[in-house]
Order: C-alpha cells, then sequence, then structure tokens
C-alpha cells in the first residue's frame, strides 16, 4: 500500500488525530482521578490487572507488570489498592517465599465481569454507527499510537 501525500487536509486529519489522542489521555487521567476519590472507582490500570487475572488466573507481581504494561513499583502499588479493595489477595508460593502471587477474589472476579459489562454496552452504544470494518481501523489506529507514545 502507497503511502498517503502530505497535503494541508492529511497535516489536518492528522492534527485531529493528535488532539484527539490528547483528549483520550486527559480522560484516562481524569478517571485514575476519580478511582484515588471514589470507592469502587477503577481506572483503566486496574480494569486491566482485574481483566488480566481474570483470563491469566494468579500470576507473579512481575509477570502481572509485564501483562499490565507497568512498572513493577507501579504494579506493587496497584496489587495493594486492589487488596484494600478487596479484588485480589496475595500469597507467598511455598516453593518461592521471595515471590508474591496475586490471585483474584470472587469480589474481583464480580468487579471485573461488572467492568467489563458496562464497557462493552458502552462501546456499543457509542459506536453504533462504525461497522465492524471502522471499528477494527480504530483498533489498529489505537494500538499504532501506543507504540507512538511508547517512543515519545
Amino acid at each position: 500500500m502507497p503511502e498517503p501525500q502530505r497535503t494541508p487536509i492529511r497535516d489536518q486529519a492528522l492534527d485531529q488525530l493528535a488532539r484527539a489522542a490528547y483528549s483520550l489521555s486527559a480522560a484516562d487521567a481524569r478517571l485514575r482521578g476519580r478511582a484515588t476519590r471514589i470507592a469502587g472507582a477503577l481506572s483503566l490500570t486496574h480494569a486491566r490487572a482485574l481483566r488480566v487475572l481474570a483470563e491469566s488466573g494468579p500470576l507473579p507481581v512481575g509477570q502481572l507488570a509485564a501483562a499490565t504494561e507497568t512498572t513493577g513499583a507501579a504494579t506493587t502499588q496497584l496489587v495493594n489498592g486492589l487488596a484494600a479493595a478487596g479484588y485480589v489477595t496475595r500469597e507467598r508460593p511455598a516453593t518461592d517465599k521471595r515471590s508474591v502471587l496475586v490471585t483474584l477474589t470472587d469480589a474481583g472476579r464480580r468487579r471485573h465481569e461488572e467492568r467489563q459489562a458496562v464497557l462493552t454496552q458502552s462501546l456499543d452504544t457509542a459506536l453504533t454507527h462504525h461497522d465492524d470494518n471502522a471499528l477494527a481501523i480504530a483498533t489498529d489506529v489505537l494500538r499504532h499510537l501506543a507504540a507512538i507514545y511508547d517512543q515519545l
């Protein structure tokens, strides 16, 4: 596929995409703020951790950090918050006393399922006018934006 030509219209479209990406980042920051002030609110990182544990089962903190794309220190803080909310437990495996295994509780699984249902319904409602191909393109664009952010 040939690269699109740089034109004023393309430059404007790229500028609008960058502005939308900034808005998404700002919305994430507001969500993180609510998660620290409102009981039961989950940041995207909290929700990602619950999803990973629901899909993968118990994980050591280091593997959870990799799966949630956060640092070990940030994951420790994340697990502290999730444990305080009753969503996860921490255990030391008998085979490795240096490691900590993070396990989803029943309450954590229910919270994950509730959050996932709300997210799915919200996406479906907000994006109902976009067909499956448009959603696939949006997914591709978001993944590319994540890669660009990692390079900045």
